[in-house]
């Protein structure tokens, strides 16, 4: 009797559940991912599919349509508003089973109103409308804010291009600062945008002459903070592209100042690493550029203070911009200058912060402290002096660090480096006592 009524029960539940099974319609499914389509869009072969899925099929080369394996004529896919409305219908009356309605998605730009834009952009430009062609600017920097897709789109139709010439025949003109400032911020907001932002040769040439580069040091110096921030990035980006430019930013006045304000007196994250990578291709040799000139450099950043910020800013900064500072250090010592060494070593930083960045940030910052160690140890001619340096390093653990290093294994560059030391800190090693190993009880040995 006990069971009958159970089972009664159950009956009784199982006809007021109600059924959570949902199916959905098999048009409102994007052929590919097989998921309800968000963004319906159809191509020239009449089939329909998810934007976001057939953009990345497009983008991987394919030219055929998925379906029908047919030739497309164009590979811009149009928005399917009735089935987008349908599914977002069915969304609304199976909200009860938990489904959300899908939002109506912006239509992106299209590349033949992007080259519209630019054309147009062009036509000011060339006729000196300054009104007109920030507003152009302003609009193409509207567009490329809205999505991944309509940046990669812009990027496509070459407004690099146009954008660069823009902002170096609005640098030539008059006196930009009281006359054109506003454009050319905005431009230069606007190619922080694009990626790449140096994406050919044209675009490099056009700002790399002596007027656009004065105006984006003078961004650097005295615009508001979106202004440095954007102009140190694209500093950055014309010396990573060639070195041969050098020369050319060095001769700017204002332009080493404008760095290190940046590092002095940082802004955001960003914007200091922009401008250490800057000064890292101002001051590190290389096979197409001339010694004596980046040689000269250093010794100017040296004489205007550099060496303490850059070891302030390696003591407490996180892994990607104690590399940077390194790296820029490693840079300006790697010239046999004494008087750059004295004042790298004379600095009461200098060999506590390198020894104890060995083995503690990554193998780069590693192997810069080895050979900045190297350059600044080895490098002092006076005996005694270098003798004071040596024992420093030894009472810090260099020693038992390096020759772990040696242990662990290192490039064939590092190594040599490590060796010399060891046979100089072995030398010295009876006047100092040994120290507490617990210094390397975290450190996680791959072997």
């Amino acid at each position: 009797m006990i069971s009958s009524w159970r089972r009664r029960r159950a009956e009784r539940r199982a006809a007021k559940k109600p059924d959570l099974e949902l199916i959905v319609p098999n048009h409102f499914l994007c052929p590919i991912s097989l998921e309800l389509m968000k963004d319906p869009v159809t191509l020239s072969t009449g089939a329909t599919y998810d934007r976001e899925s057939i953009e990345r099929w497009i983008e991987a080369g394919n030219t055929t349509c998925p379906i029908t394996n047919q030739i497309l004529k164009n590979l811009e896919p149009v928005p399917n508003h009735a089935i987008r409305k349908l599914i977002q219908n069915w969304c609304v009356e199976n909200k009860s089973y938990g489904v959300e309605r899908v939002p109506t998605p912006r239509t992106p730009v299209t590349s033949y109103q992007v080259t519209e834009i630019l054309s147009r952009i062009d036509d000011a430009e060339q006729r000196q409308d300054y009104d007109k062609c920030k507003r152009l600017v302003c609009k193409m920097k509207e567009t490329a804010k809205e999505s991944d897709r309509n940046r990669r789109c812009i990027v496509a139709c070459g407004a690099s291009r146009v954008l660069t010439a823009t902002f170096d025949a609005f640098s030539r003109k008059g006196n930009f600062v009281t006359e054109n400032v506003a454009l050319l911020e905005e431009i230069l907001s606007c190619m922080m945008l694009i990626t790449p932002l140096l994406d050919d040769e044209t675009s490099r040439i056009n700002l790399s002459t002596s007027h656009s580069l004065r105006t984006v040091v003078w961004f650097m110096r005295f615009g508001n903070l979106s202004g440095r921030r954007n102009a140190v990035l694209v500093l950055r980006a014309i010396l990573s592209s060639d070195q041969d430019r050098v020369d050319r930013v060095v001769e700017i006045e204002g332009a080493l100042e404008g760095l290190m304000q940046l590092i002095k007196e940082p802004i955001c994250p960003t914007a200091t690493k922009a401008s250490l990578l800057a000064m890292y291709y101002l001051v590190t040799p290389s096979k197409s550029h001339l010694e004596s000139n980046k040689k000269a450099t250093a010794m100017r950043l040296t004489e205007m203070g550099l060496v303490p910020m850059l070891l302030e800013l390696i003591v407490d900064s996180e892994k990607s911009t104690c590399e940077k500072a390194l790296g820029v250090l490693h840079g300006i010592c790697s010239y046999g200058d004494e008087e750059i060494r004295e004042k790298v070593v004379e600095n009461a930083l200098t060999i506590p912060v390198l020894v104890k960045k060995l083995l503690r940030v990554s193998d780069a910052a590693t192997e810069f402290s080895v050979s900045i160690l190297a350059k600044v140890v080895l490098g002092i001619a006076d005996e005694e002096r270098r003798g004071k340096a040596v024992v420093e390093a030894l009472e810090l653990g260099a020693f038992q660090k390096v020759l772990l290093l040696l242990q662990i294994g290192c490039d064939e560059i590092t190594r040599e480096k490590v060796t010399e030391l060891l046979k100089v800190m072995n030398v010295y090693r009876n006047k100092v006592e040994c120290i507490d190993s617990s210094d390397f009880k975290h450190l996680k040995r791959p072997f």
